[in-house]
């Protein structure tokens, strides 16, 4: 059994003019030690869906799902109990903005052997040894001293430093980074990656990164997880996805790379991505993409078979070509 195992889940938020589903029918498999790539533009559902997982979704969220297992246990019909249990030692997640998601009122210290104090039974002396250990495992300089340093006398780098020992404390078996290097300069950017990637090398555990960089997702992925307008559109192994993606929304994602384009002009995807009113009938990328004909614009296509590239699309990409005009 995969250790994440969340099968058809959907999301849908309360909102004055209705429900708006940000999430819908995504699937989603993380082995033991796995590192899957979720790639999208803003607005894709990639955020909310690991936010589903995590039972961290406000009230007005209601999410629906087949299955939603972790590491045997059922997410979807757990007690409060037994989900406050695992969230956070068996898995974490790293946030976004690293300057605001540690509390400005507490030391980093103190927010480190509180994680350390809510699942592991160490004592004080412990928890303060190994909130340096932790520090020291992150890389960063002077850990004794940051410890009483608060989150706005340290760099954004250095937060995210922070924030990475806090979700490796109790070490998890899985760990969501959610766009971990978007708020940080370029040379931090690859200090950051690298660190994740080596914690997941050295500790086995698994890895979900999410991420609208398609360069991270090279360097770093094992399989990837494409999501448009909330639905998975495509999932293949990363060297097979970047030399034969099937869906055209993936397709333009990769040609909109500096480093492939063939023209001095960067190629984009016209349109943007539907929101709560202007959802289409059909497949849901049919008005942004160039090779939709009547069939994409009235019939949401499901899911191709996985010699296709278990791509959602009516005439899945062949070397670039739609299937039709292969066949």
């Amino acid at each position: 059994m995969p250790l994440l195992d969340v099968r058809n889940l959907s999301v849908d938020f309360k909102t004055s003019n209705g429900q708006f589903r940000a999430v819908d029918r995504v699937d989603v498999q993380v082995d033991v030690g796995d590192v899957l790539a979720i790639v999208g533009e803003s607005g894709s559902g990639k955020s909310v869906s690991m936010l589903a997982v995590m039972g961290l979704l406000p009230w007005t969220a209601s999410i629906t799902a087949d299955s939603m297992r972790f590491d045997g246990l059922d997410l979807a019909t757990a007690e409060p109990r037994q989900r406050r249990a695992i969230i956070g030692k068996d898995v974490a997640m790293i946030f976004q903005e690293p300057m605001s998601s540690l509390n400005p009122c507490f030391t980093v210290g103190f927010q480190l052997r509180e994680a350390l104090k809510a699942h592991l039974p160490l004592s004080r002396r412990e928890r303060q040894r190994r909130a340096v250990e932790l520090l020291e495992q992150v890389g960063l300089p002077e850990p004794e001293r940051r410890l009483n340093a608060f989150p706005h006398q340290l760099s954004g780098g250095m937060c995210q430093r922070v924030m990475i020992a806090m979700a490796i404390a109790c070490k998890p078996k899985l760990l969501i980074a959610d766009e971990p290097t978007t708020a940080l300069d370029v040379t931090i950017q690859a200090q950051i990656l690298e660190l994740l990637l080596e914690l997941q090398k050295n500790t086995g555990m698994a890895l979900v990164l999410i991420t609208h960089d398609m360069g991270v997702v090279a360097e770093t992925a094992r399989r990837v997880s494409v999501q448009y307008a909330g639905q998975k559109v495509e999932e293949q192994e990363v060297q097979a996805l970047f030399a034969n993606p099937h869906h055209p929304y993936t397709s333009a994602l990769l040609a909109a790379l500096p480093e492939r384009a063939t023209t001095r002009r960067l190629p984009s995807i016209p349109g943007v991505v539907p929101g709560q009113f202007d959802r289409p009938a059909g497949c849901l990328f049919s008005p942004r993409c160039a090779f939709a004909d009547d069939r994409c614009r009235q019939v949401n296509p499901a899911m191709a078979a996985a010699e296709l590239g278990h791509a959602r699309c009516h005439y899945p990409l062949i070397q670039g070509i739609p299937q039709r005009e292969v066949s």
